[in-house]
């Protein structure tokens, strides 16, 4: 790039009143974010503040390795993702307009009409999917939605992920996968496919309708946990 360059952070402050994702009782639950004081400028510590911190992993804006699911077990690990799938292309596809019903599906077809006018998709790049859901993220039931959120159909992230040259996904909703994918023929068929292609997630991103449709480039920073399956991160967006 070269003369002026505007930063965008696509990233959901992180704190007690984050989002996170509802499961049913008798599965595992991520930890919703806590900080703990260890101390500020008290008997504890009477010349430093600092804190203890507890979530999960896939808590707020987060990134998802491949082998956070079953279909990439076998595939790397968060500590493990190449630098430069961490500072890549990016291209936009806002569907914010049509996205008039909750259950709203990205199909195949939307992002070719998009490709007709923008052209293909960029080798290496990251697929960002306009939804205008991270309106909701102030109030955690809203967002949520009881399960009802806004996604990409199963047959368009077979396509994205086996066809396409991109090497990840990003959304706004609290996970990769539309909110009713539980159900679909292959359940959670962005999860299944993209970590089964050895590529990424990204949710709970912000800012996306200050983006164009290209020419832009995102930091992804995670932290590398060594075995981990993914991680809190910083997303931010890069424009000349």
């Amino acid at each position: 790039m070269q003369g002026k360059v505007e930063v965008f952070d696509l990233t959901a402050p992180l704190s007690t009143n984050t989002p996170v994702i509802r499961l049913p009782p008798d599965r595992g639950q991520p930890w919703p974010f806590k900080l703990e004081k260890i101390s500020r400028y008290d008997e504890k510590g009477n010349e430093v503040y600092w804190n203890n911190i507890q979530m999960s992993e896939h808590t707020g804006t987060h990134f998802d390795a491949p082998v956070h699911w079953f279909s990439g077990k076998d595939s790397i690990d968060v500590s493990s993702v190449p630098c430069k799938h961490l500072i890549a292309p990016a291209v936009v596809v806002d569907m914010s307009e049509q996205v008039t019903d909750p259950n709203f599906l990205l199909e195949r077809k939307h992002v070719e009409q998009w490709c007709e006018i923008h052209g293909t998709l960029p080798e290496g790049a990251w697929l960002l999917f306009r939804s205008g859901w991270d309106s909701h993220d102030l109030d955690a039931d809203s967002f949520l939605n009881h399960g009802y959120t806004p996604g990409v159909s199963e047959s368009c992230a077979k396509w994205l992920a086996e066809q396409t040259p991109i090497i990840g996904i990003g959304v706004e909703t609290v996970g990769t996968d539309a909110g009713q994918a539980g159900k679909f023929e292959q359940p959670y068929p962005v999860h299944w496919y993209f970590h089964k292609a050895a590529k990424y997630g990204l949710t709970q991103l912000k800012n996306l309708a200050k983006l164009p449709a290209t020419g832009v480039v995102i930091i992804v920073a995670p932290l590398p946990i060594v075995g981990g399956s993914g991680s809190p991160c910083r997303v931010l967006a890069l424009i000349e």
